[in-house]
């Protein structure tokens, strides 16, 4: 009996809500196609360690709603280490892979871009809740993160309100304030610090001036929206080792909130509080929009294999559900559409 034409799936870096709806979806198209769905294990690091498992329908059954990732994930690059890529294709052809598909974000889809170039057959699904990916209008994980980062700012308003305070939230966002924008312009917030806009000394000195007028007209509190990649007086706060697939050495970020918020007491003199959500962000149950997106994904890798559309990533345009060249991804990041910005400065002080 002839054996099954076999696909491979795998989630690298960071895990987000609606991981595991697009492995469903995928491994369910592939197999009504007559595939067969093996899973690597852990990311990249699935293909070195030789960790892998045959996706079916009932290990993908009940999934949709499940945050993270049933493949589990890791930030592991092949290019880290000695003789990672030869590791991937044998691994690859060890398997009787025809093709790979790889859901990540930027970092993981440029190190899928890269070994397509060199060769292997990948198709890449695009998923971060920082939504940085280029060529796509939204990836899988950014609706339910902006919809957790509203919620928390919804909640901070009642304490803010009751203690007269100016209230500082810090959400995900290296290089890119999506969240912050969408959240903040959900909430209302009054204002929002992204890395896009970089707060250096005179635009710091409105910024303080506009909660003190605030203050003067008789609004006591302030909600203040901050991306952790928000640059002050052109510097960003570093932590320590981001782990970024392909960028192993770019500095993590985080904390740059709590600064400001020393700032704003000195230059001010009100009450000011800082809250993190940091990880929250990340996981939990996915929003509706989310498990519909990760699905149509899924289906839509299949197709790319079946017309062997190698190199190609899955995309959300306007309403239609496309592909792009996953060398676009390697471009660089998708910073935040200062249009869309605008609108939420209109209720800015």
């Amino acid at each position: 009996m002839e054996r099954k034409k076999r696909i491979g799936i795998l989630t690298g870096g960071g895990d987000c809500p609606g991981l595991n709806a697009a492995i469903r979806a995928m491994t369910k198209t592939a197999i009504q196609e007559g595939y067969e769905v093996i899973g690597i294990r852990n990311g990249w690091k699935g293909f070195i360690d030789d960790e892998n498992e045959v996706l079916d329908r009932i290990k993908t059954s009940g999934i949709i709603d499940r945050g993270g990732t049933i493949l589990g994930t890791s930030r592991f690059s092949p290019f880290q280490t000695e003789n990672g890529r030869q590791q991937v294709f044998d691994g690859f052809e060890q398997l009787g892979l025809e093709a790979l598909v790889v859901l990540g974000g930027e970092g993981t889809l440029a190190v899928t871009s890269k070994l397509f170039k060199m060769g292997l057959p990948a198709i890449g699904i695009p998923k971060t809740i920082d939504n940085d990916v280029k060529g796509t209008d939204f990836t899988i994980g950014f609706q339910t993160a902006v919809q957790i980062a509203t919620d928390a700012l919804d909640r901070l308003r009642s304490t803010a309100e009751s203690h007269h305070r100016v209230m500082l939230l810090e959400v995900m966002g290296r290089h890119a304030g999506w969240i912050a924008t969408y959240a903040g312009m959900a909430n209302g917030a009054d204002a929002i610090l992204i890395p896009e806009i970089p707060l250096d000394e005179e635009k710091l000195e409105e910024f303080c001036q506009m909660l003190t007028r605030r203050n003067k007209k008789g609004i006591n509190f302030t909600i203040v929206v901050v991306a952790e990649g928000t640059k002050l007086e052109g510097k960003t706060r570093e932590r320590r080792s981001s782990g970024v697939p392909g960028n192993e050495k770019a500095p993590g970020l985080g904390g740059i909130a709590s600064v400001i918020g020393e700032i704003i007491e000195q230059k001010t003199g009100l009450e000011t509080r800082v809250s993190s959500l940091g990880y929250v962000q990340r996981g939990g149950t996915p929003v509706a929009y989310d498990r519909s997106l990760a699905t149509a994904f899924g289906v839509k890798s299949v197709r790319l294999i079946e017309e062997k559309r190698y190199g190609e990533m899955t995309a959300l345009k306007g309403n239609r559900i496309t592909s792009v060249p996953l060398e676009l991804v390697a471009d660089g990041i998708k910073t935040v559409n200062l249009n869309i910005y605008k609108v939420a400065e209109i209720f800015f002080g």
